[in-house]
């Protein structure tokens, strides 16, 4: 009986396994760049720190268990209240700002779809300890340079940029009260996903001013901050929150990004720990759920027994923006680069060890190689070497009675006689 893979879960065959590595390669090198510093941690934890971010309804979301002592576990559905546990473990020890990334694989029990697996791997950054919103600017910023180090461009993507303390002053200002703050965020956070009659009919539900009501549909559907302050009125709160949020478009110009970037009144983000500057990253034909987002959390650090401190993330998983690269020929561009330097072919079964031993010289030397386990037709040999993207070939057939061996150039088919020797003395060195 063969067993199939769990429903929601992916097999990493080689040419999957590519794919996995290139994204993931990027990320670290997007991050390392950018003067982050990786971190982990464990792949469960206790239930209840997700409880304390999220609320008790998120225990439906993943998957929990009991260890042998009666704990209640979860394996991780993020990494943010991990690293909310490890910062306030060494808070007074930890350099400030403390800059860090991780790529965890993440768990979540969700029923599959596309785009959103049970098992997948996401790209985390985070700055703490920085209150000013050049912080904010510098997470944008290392996710639009990730975005267009993979090939992407402002026709594909945008960031779409919005604030949650614009959005709580603004609903104040129209009078929500307080209590309904959190179940409304988590409606308008669904603005863009549901069909408008059905989005009216909800917002109805929870908001019976009409006024009310219409004022909010104004604010979500503005394009300029001061559609905005039309829609809700101004006040201190508001008007902090506009300029916090002129002033990250004004950074995001000066860093060389802004053609990426909009402002979208209509990006709330769901999970309600989030306080000031919010975004997501989305594909311009809206076919895709968003690529990435995240924002200001100022609270969690405080949330998890720590001290108040400002912080501010992205999350990125991977499902999605590997959709994104396949659909836009991106994968196949850059993973058919060369994956060999060489390959070794050996057509004459009498110097086999020859051919093993000029492999070995030359992964000793730091070249990729690869050979042949059998001697026989050049052909087939040239194949192999072709399927493993071989910059070279080296031919190792009779002439090598002579001290000789051929060197043929994959890309342009060209091949030359050189001696063993001399070959070899390339690498003597490393």
């Amino acid at each position: 009986m063969k067993i199939p893979p769990v429903k929601g879960t992916r097999d990493f065959y080689p040419p999957q396994m590519a794919v996995r590595n290139y994204i993931v390669d990027g990320w670290k090198k997007v991050s390392l760049r950018n003067g982050f510093e990786e971190y982990d941690g464990p792949i469960f934890e206790y239930l209840k720190m997700f409880q304390i971010k999220s609320g008790d309804e998120i225990v439906e979301q993943l998957f929990s268990l009991q260890d042998r002592g009666g704990r209640d576990l979860a394996l991780r559905p993020e990494i943010t209240p991990t690293l909310a546990r490890m910062v306030n473990q060494q808070i007074n020890s930890l350099p400030k700002p403390i800059k860090w990334f991780s790529v965890p694989r993440l768990f979540r029990a969700e029923r599959p779809q596309k785009g959103r697996l049970r098992e997948f791997f996401q790209w985390n950054i985070d700055i703490i300890g920085v209150d000013d919103v050049l912080a904010d600017a510098e997470i944008i910023f290392t996710t639009v340079d990730y975005l267009r180090d993979i090939g992407l461009t402002q026709r594909d993507v945008r960031v779409k940029i919005s604030s949650r303390k614009l959005l709580s002053a603004g609903l104040r200002n129209i009078g929500v009260p307080e209590g309904k703050l959190d179940s409304l965020y988590a409606l308008l956070d669904k603005y863009a996903k549901m069909p408008p009659e059905t989005f009216d009919e909800a917002l109805s539900a929870q908001i019976t001013d009409s006024d009310a009501a219409v004022k909010i549909m104004e604010f979500m559907r503005a394009t300029s901050l001061s559609e905005v302050t039309e829609a809700v009125g101004t006040g201190p709160e508001v008007e902090s929150s506009v300029e916090e949020l002129a002033q990250l478009m004004d950074l995001l110009g000066q860093m060389g990004v802004s053609q990426f970037c909009d402002f979208c009144p209509s990006i709330v983000r769901g999970l309600a720990y989030y306080t000031g500057v919010v975004f997501e990253v989305h594909e311009c034909a809206q076919e895709l759920r968003a690529i990435c987002g995240g924002g200001r959390y100022d609270n969690l650090l405080r949330d998890f027994g720590g001290p108040s401190i400002s912080a501010t993330g992205m999350g990125m998983g991977d499902c999605v923006l590997g959709i994104l690269l396949e659909e836009k020929g991106l994968l196949k561009e850059r993973l058919a680069l060369h994956k060999l330097d060489f390959f070794v072919a050996c057509v004459d079964g009498a110097y086999r060890q020859d051919a093993v031993k000029l492999t070995m010289k030359l992964r000793s030397a730091g070249r990729v190689a690869n050979f042949s386990y059998k001697a026989g037709k050049l052909g087939k040999q040239l194949k192999q070497a072709s399927d493993q993207n071989a910059r070279e070939c080296i031919i190792i057939g009779e002439e090598f009675k002579d001290n000789k061996l051929a060197v043929k150039d994959m890309a342009t088919g060209e091949q030359e006689l050189v001696d063993f020797d001399e070959f070899l003395s390339r690498f003597d060195s490393g």
